[in-house]
């Protein structure tokens, strides 16, 4: 995985390359939390203990899958920030590396996804009570009706101010005052 085998004994490199491939499962199975499949969870991995940015080719080698494959798993990680094209003097392929700052790729990620579903949901949950209020001005609902519809209103509104609580989380990580509240571990 990107180191020159000629400086390796076959042993040792049999034990990291056991070692990585316990990593690489471990985090190609954690990905699904950012909607990947497990081969480009693999692929990650892969790109992670790379000592050098990688082509398709290089990929679809290692990892024994088409380019085709590969394109569609980078493309996927391009998109989360996980993974960068970079440049690289005299070479005409483009080439990927992982994106170290896995906290920025966090952020960045569960910001979009949760700001999406806070506004989804603040828009339902806004509509919901203008159609409350709506009904609660008819003069011939039921008083059993009437209540109900009072209960629903406060659980509603409840609701609502945990999305817009949920909104200024989302900010927070944006602005980077998350890591001012839990700061970024360091290596020890």
């Amino acid at each position: 995985m990107g180191l020159d085998q000629d400086q390796w004994n076959e042993e040792e490199h049999d034990i990291v390359q056991r070692i990585r491939k316990r990593v690489i499962e471990a985090v190609g199975k954690n990905m699904e939390l950012y909607g990947v499949t497990l081969s480009t969870g693999h692929l990650y991995g892969l790109l992670f203990f790379a000592d050098k940015p990688m082509t398709l080719d290089d990929m679809g080698r290692e990892m024994q899958m088409s380019k085709t494959s590969m394109s569609t798993g980078v493309r996927s990680l391009l998109d989360l920030n996980m993974v960068n094209k970079v440049w690289e003097k005299g070479s005409r392929k483009d080439l990927y590396e992982v994106e170290y700052d896995w906290y920025q790729t966090f952020t960045d990620y569960f910001a979009t996804q949760w700001r999406r579903a806070v506004e989804n949901n603040l828009q339902v949950l806004r509509r919901a009570l203008k159609e409350i209020d709506r009904l609660l001005e008819q003069p011939d609902m039921s008083e059993f009706t009437v209540n109900v519809l009072k209960k629903d209103r406060e659980k509603i509104r409840q609701a609502e101010s945990y999305y817009r609580w949920l909104d200024r989380v989302i900010d927070a990580m944006e602005d980077g005052d998350l890591f001012e509240w839990v700061p970024r571990e360091t290596e020890s």
